[in-house]
């Protein structure tokens, strides 16, 4: 997994596949450790994922509630169809913003701030 930092924004790539193995343990650690180091501004970059399963939706899924918990935002971006999919049949879809290229997904963090 990559972990880049973007002026305030963590940017997380995990690669392969998420279906409860050491991968989603890598991005379940990384996750609480930038929480933990009081980052509020997290993007997932999805691009080189190619599966997820429920294990990973549940650690997506607590990470965005921890960071909307303490005021922050996450993002995911790059989303492969198939995954784009599983998010719309659970509804995941509007609970997560998604942006089609992690630059997108940077900058909305600007235009939340400005509004």
């Amino acid at each position: 997994m990559k972990q880049r930092q973007v002026g305030s924004i963590a940017v997380l790539t995990p690669r392969g596949y998420l279906t409860g193995g050491d991968e989603t343990e890598e991005l379940e650690k990384a996750i609480k450790t930038l929480s933990e180091a009081g980052n509020k501004h997290l993007v997932i970059n999805l691009g080189e994922t190619q599966h997820l399963n429920s294990t990973a939706l549940g650690v997506l899924i607590s990470a965005h509630s921890n960071y909307v918990r303490r005021g922050g935002q996450m993002k995911l971006c790059c989303v492969d169809k198939r995954i784009e999919n599983i998010f719309v049949i659970t509804k995941l879809s509007l609970v997560f913003d998604v942006y089609t290229s992690e630059e997108q997904a940077i900058a909305s963090f600007a235009e939340k701030e400005s509004v």
